[in-house]
């Protein structure tokens, strides 16, 4: 978001041009733009509004800690293509940590890391995540206690 001098500083309305870049890119209604900062909004909207603050400081990885917890399939589904966008169009890196394959269903991991301990217990791709769902976790638990 630099402005015109490279200083890094933009005026309001670079600023809303900026937001409503990030939010058309997101897919997400502009009725948005006009409320306080997560007032009033359901944890569905404050979620949208995480992936949106993503948008907007451009990292090159952004860590979304549990982004579906609690969201019904509407906004699993609007959150799922903000972080599509913010991966394919924006090029961000994403670190996605859950607990669930629901998201996977709408946002394709390119790999996947089971923790355990704090430490990386298995690793694999988008399958490994279909295992866990089928399976649970026991199965990684035991294979990692018979190794040691």
């Amino acid at each position: 978001m630099e402005g015109p001098e490279d200083d890094g500083e933009v005026s309001v309305a670079e600023f809303q041009q900026i937001l409503s870049d990030k939010m058309e890119l997101l897919d997400m209604d502009e009725e948005f733009m006009h409320r306080y900062l997560n007032a009033g909004f359901s944890g569905g909207e404050k979620k949208q509004n995480e992936v949106l603050q993503a948008a907007l400081l451009e990292p090159s990885v952004a860590v979304l800690d549990e982004i579906d917890s609690g969201l019904d399939i509407d906004r699993l589904q609007d959150v799922s293509k903000g972080i599509n966008a913010l991966r394919d169009e924006q090029g961000t890196g994403v670190l996605q940590i859950t607990h669930y394959q629901r998201i996977l269903d709408y946002v394709e991991p390119d790999h996947v890391h089971v923790m355990i301990d704090g430490e990386v217990a298995k690793s694999g791709g988008a399958d490994l995540a279909e295992k866990l769902e089928d399976k649970g976790y026991d199965w990684v638990r035991d294979e990692v206690y018979e190794a040691a």
